[in-house]
């Protein structure tokens, strides 16, 4: 298996509480019939959840994000060079402001993009 298939398993595994939060709402097409993977390999980079169909990226971001500021940036421009548009949110959004993540989500995708 490659590495960044494996990489994305343990990730997987080890899954933080914003990413546990949010997979509740996105898996099984519950969010508007989306189909949604986590732990996804892109163009060398690991996004936290992608709906391939919709070519939509979402990354959650927690405090270490402050200190990779343009490592953030650049793995941005690669997912978007690769067809993917990125959503980025603190994990305190999704933890504490779960409805409104998911609202931003559904407006960034289309019923054409994703099913």
């Amino acid at each position: 298996m490659e590495a960044i298939w494996k990489k994305s398993r343990q990730l997987r595994r080890q899954a933080t509480d914003a990413e546990r939060t949010l997979w509740r709402h996105l898996k099984g097409r519950q969010l508007g019939g989306h189909k949604f993977r986590r732990q996804f390999p892109i163009a060398g980079y690991i996004a936290d959840f992608a709906c391939v169909e919709a070519r939509l990226a979402i990354e959650l971001d927690g405090g270490q994000h402050l200190d990779a500021v343009q490592y953030d940036a650049q793995r941005t421009r690669k997912l978007a060079t690769n067809g993917y548009r990125v959503l980025r949110f603190w994990n305190d959004d999704v933890l504490l402001r779960t409805e409104a993540v998911l609202e931003e989500i559904m407006r960034n995708l289309t019923v054409e993009d994703c099913r």
